[in-house]
């Protein structure tokens, strides 16, 4: 029997995926928008929507709706930046800020539930093939808010 690994994994992130936006549903929020909202909280600068569409690896009109539809709900500001009127900064505010620790509790339930029925042995050894296969394909196993580490 041939193993189709890629159909597996596209299936646990669309199931992990739909539970998250299951979970934001009360704020009216997709999964996509909760990610943005959390990546914000841990800047310590507004970022620029480029800055975005660099670290999720979306497409600028992509970046653009999520952005508009996050400003339209109250959950960021758009203002251009002071020193450079051409760029646009992104401000979370406070509704946004309330986002990120419902964020933090559906990310907590959703990785206890993906691995319900795991020894801790079997939790561990997934993780560790899950981050090598990453790895093997030319991935990051770092968060999009955590720098990239410097290697001398």
């Amino acid at each position: 029997m041939q193993n189709h690994f890629g159909h597996r994994l596209k299936m646990l992130h669309c199931c992990t995926d739909q539970a998250m936006t299951n979970a934001l549903a009360e704020m009216e929020l997709t999964s996509a928008q909760g990610h943005i909202l959390v990546y914000l909280s841990h800047r310590q600068d507004a970022p620029c929507p480029k800055d975005i569409e660099e670290v999720f690896h979306l497409s600028h009109p992509t970046v653009s709706g999520l952005l508009s539809r996050l400003e339209k709900k109250e959950f960021i500001a758009i203002k251009p930046d002071e020193n450079d009127k051409r760029c646009k900064r992104i401000h979370l505010l406070p509704k946004g800020e309330a986002c990120h620790q419902r964020m933090h509790e559906v990310i907590q339930e959703t990785e206890t539930r993906r691995i319900q029925g795991f020894t801790a042995e079997e939790a561990e050894t997934f993780a560790r093939l899950l981050d090598r296969a990453t790895q093997n394909m030319g991935g990051t196993l770092r968060h999009p808010w955590q720098k990239e580490e410097k290697t001398t």
